[in-house]
């Protein structure tokens, strides 16, 4: 008998141990400048923000099952499109024939009319959630995932209202709000989540505007403070505005950008002057911030498919008048995120297998 008592206490000690162990791992994949992003939960829930761009689906939703594989999943239980813009989209019809989808969650209708988006929305896009949950989530809202807390903090160009718990303090950053120049439809409309795990605490805001980061973050700051900023835009100055950046105090970022797409010097340089900010880790060297704004190559996670015989160190002026961006089709190496509920995390760049732990926050 009193073997069969402490065989049961020391399975109840494995079992706590396991539990206080498990971690929240977040994939940041490369989609050659779009976005796919997975979230796997230590019950193996899973959460995909994106599926890549239209141009390469395929190529793009063979590297999302490759992390999917990595994560040993079965399927995909829910599904966010940030918006309707092919390299956020881009994959959705290829995945679903992959895998199976739990629950799609869009914002609903398209923003910005365009012939060939608006075709999928309406004659295919309904096929793909037939069997499945579909969702048009408003700010506010959960997505139930157990031992996760994923908040909905904008979606169709409305944001919440009311402070997430710690928050609501006046934000200094307000007064010297840059407004961004006019852009798409789109892009405002973005689905946005706030996820805690624990005392971690991560957001990813698709591609939400500089306008909207204002509507979220002035003149009260409603989220609080953030351990990892995702996606970024894509390292582009019509968003990551110090309202939200620097409000926020992330100690890392991580950008979705690609070689010739976003890390833009004026993000760059919000990016590195904001105060509690320890590391910027990127998809790929951006030849639009050259060595003037870039980090480390410790950092970054992919090279091109042919090695430049040079970095430049200026950063190259975007427009119609350079030359084509170096090519990346070959092999794709994601950026890893292992959270703990204690805060503290660590991430690894699976091109050269650095890692980097980062302590809780004190």
């Amino acid at each position: 008998m009193r073997s069969i008592v402490l065989a049961s206490l020391l399975t109840l000690a494995m079992f706590g141990q396991t539990q206080a162990t498990a971690t929240l791992e977040i994939y940041v994949i490369d989609v050659e400048g779009g976005n796919a992003t997975l979230l796997v939960s230590p019950s193996k829930e899973s959460l995909l923000i994106d599926t890549g761009n239209a141009n390469g689906a395929v190529r793009d939703v063979n590297r999302i099952m490759e992390a999917v594989k990595d994560a040993g999943l079965p399927q995909i239980d829910h599904l966010i499109t940030t918006h309707w813009h092919g390299d956020h989209f881009g994959g959705l019809q290829e995945l679903s024939s992959r895998i199976p989808i739990r629950e799609f969650i869009d914002h609903g209708p398209n923003a910005q009319p365009n012939a060939a988006t608006d075709d999928f929305i309406s004659n295919v896009y309904p096929k793909l959630y037939a069997g499945a949950k579909h969702t048009v989530p408003k700010p506010g809202d959960k997505i139930s995932i157990r031992g996760m807390d994923v908040v909905v903090i904008t979606s169709g160009g409305r944001t919440i209202k009311n402070p997430l718990r710690g928050a609501g303090g006046m934000n200094s950053y307000c007064a010297n709000f840059n407004p961004n120049p006019k852009g798409n439809a789109e892009d405002p409309q973005s689905v946005g989540v706030y996820i805690s795990f624990g005392e971690f605490r991560t957001i990813h805001l698709g591609d939400l505007t500089r306008d909207k980061e204002f509507d979220l973050m002035c003149p009260n700051n409603l989220l609080g403070t953030v351990d990892v900023l995702l996606g970024l835009h894509h390292g582009q100055p019509t968003s990551n505005s110090e309202v939200l950046v620097h409000a926020v105090r992330p100690r890392v970022a991580i950008m979705n950008n690609g070689t010739r797409k976003g890390g833009d010097p004026e993000t760059m340089k919000t990016l590195h002057l904001s105060p509690y900010l320890e590391d910027l880790w990127q998809m790929h060297f951006s030849q639009l911030s050259g060595q003037e704004y870039t980090v480390p190559g410790m950092f970054i996670a992919n090279l091109t498919d042919e090695p430049q015989t040079s970095m430049p160190v200026a950063a190259m002026p975007a427009g119609d008048n350079a030359p084509p961006a170096p090519a990346h089709n070959g092999p794709a190496h994601w950026i890893r995120v292992s959270a703990r509920q204690d805060g503290s995390f660590t991430i690894t760049n699976t091109r050269n297998q650095f890692t980097k732990v980062y302590a809780k926050r004190k």
